[in-house]
């Protein structure tokens, strides 16, 4: 697929509108927020992904800061604080997508491709107190297109792909977060 976009130039990112944003309205928070260690992992089909983990770390640091329900503790997950875990799982949904960016690459775009990232936030929560765990899942998409292939039409276009990451990054940990504050079990 990058010998495509090398090929071609003309990559087009869109993130899908079936996961919406999320209103901070919609979160509900705690009267304080829970001290929480937290530990943000990213994946490709499950295997971890060192650079994009690095990547988005911070980003989805500061959104759990901005949530209000949780007080990030620093350092290693102790017995006093609770553990929240947030992996964002990329799985891929287009079958041949490499064969179909080979085929758009040695067409010079004529021929054009799409394919559709999946993705699935899995929010993890361990209480302090030995309670029973709470996991939330939210799911996500990223369309690519190569070439002369016409944008979906469940999407909204990004400037970038790092601006596309990035969006799919708010609206997906958003979603878990907000699922997860609406447990009547979190303290």
């Amino acid at each position: 697929m990058a010998a495509a976009v090398f090929l071609t130039g003309c990559a087009s990112v869109y993130v899908d509108t079936a996961t919406k944003e999320v209103a901070d309205a919609d979160i509900r928070r705690p009267a304080t927020a829970i001290p929480a260690t937290l530990v943000f992992d990213y994946q490709n089909s499950g295997a971890p992904n060192t650079r994009a983990t690095q990547f988005l770390k911070d980003q989805v640091t500061a959104q759990v800061k901005k949530t209000g329900i949780f007080e990030i503790a620093a350092g290693e997950a102790t017995g006093k604080t609770a553990l929240l875990t947030i992996t964002i799982n990329n799985v891929p949904i287009t079958k041949d997508a490499a064969q179909q960016g080979f085929v758009t690459g040695l067409t010079f775009g004529l021929a054009g491709s799409a394919v559709t990232d999946g993705f699935v936030c899995t929010v993890t929560y361990v209480p302090a107190d030995g309670s029973s765990t709470l996991v939330s899942t939210a799911r996500h998409a990223v369309h690519t297109t190569i070439g002369n292939a016409s944008a979906p039409a469940n999407a909204v276009k990004s400037a970038s792909i790092e601006e596309g990451l990035r969006t799919m990054t708010r609206q997906i940990v958003a979603n878990a977060l907000r699922d997860l504050s609406t447990n009547p079990q979190l303290k």
